[in-house]
């Protein structure tokens, strides 16, 4: 079965930078897209960015824009999100999750890293 592992997460303060990793397995993702989501407390999860399995196509929220890099290393089934320029407004659980690039919905989610950014 497919499994997404999170690591990474962790308490930095405004300005710094994290990476967090989701390490892919249970199948062969060529034609997935790789997708990071947030969900801050009282908050709805968002979209934070994704990325085709190939390495293409990748998206970003209008507010992690050129703060945030997603990457794919195919080599070892790992996504990662460089997050630099925290501020506290992206404290929130991180989550990775997958889908087929011609689903709608995603069908795998792992189970969450913390990032906490304090002012």
């Amino acid at each position: 079965q497919v499994q997404l592992v999170e690591s990474g997460g962790g308490m930095v303060q405004a300005g710094d930078s994290l990476r967090l990793s989701c390490a892919a397995s249970g199948r062969t993702f060529s034609g997935y897209v790789m997708g990071w989501f947030r969900q801050a407390p009282g908050r709805e999860r968002e979209f934070v960015a994704s990325i085709y399995w190939s390495g293409g196509g990748s998206g970003y929220l209008d507010s992690v824009k050129g703060r945030f890099t997603i990457s794919i290393d195919n080599a070892k089934n790992t996504v990662y999100l460089q997050m630099n320029s925290l501020k506290p407004e992206d404290t929130a659980v991180y989550y990775c999750a997958t889908r087929h690039a011609l689903a709608t919905n995603y069908a795998y989610w792992g189970q969450g890293t913390q990032v906490t950014v304090s002012s």
